[in-house]
């Protein structure tokens, strides 16, 4: 019913930037939090940073001051501008709703992206 669709991954040098954009599409009536996770190779899956839909926001401390998240409410759309990429972010980064109430008024659980990669390299 409701799909996550990521962009913007790629390869960048360390103290670069990326943008990475989700777009949630479906019959969506209201979405109460989105946000970013990451899982590098042989670690668990993170949370990076979140946004309600009032706009309150949430960053792991490894991200806080490099990472802003931002929210369209009218377009079900986030994006994360990721600045001074270390190496250490270099992971697979998933989009995520939380609390995604349809048309029909059902409340769906957690709806996850496909991941795009993000690799910070020289």
């Amino acid at each position: 019913q409701v799909q996550l669709v990521e962009s913007g991954g790629g390869l960048v040098q360390p103290g670069g930037s990326l943008r990475l954009s989700c777009a949630a599409s479906g019959s969506i009536f209201s979405i109460d939090a989105m946000g970013w996770y990451r899982q590098a190779p042989g670690k668990q899956r993170e949370l990076v940073a979140s946004i309600t839909s009032g706009g309150s926001t949430n960053y792991a401390d490894s991200v806080k001051g490099r990472f802003t998240i931002s929210r369209d409410n009218a377009q079900n759309t986030i994006s994360m501008q990721m600045n001074s990429l270390k190496p250490e972010d270099t992971a697979v980064y998933y989009c995520n709703a939380k609390g995604t109430v349809v048309v029909s008024r059902a409340r769906l659980p957690d709806v996850w992206g496909q991941g795009t990669l993000v690799t910070v390299s020289s």
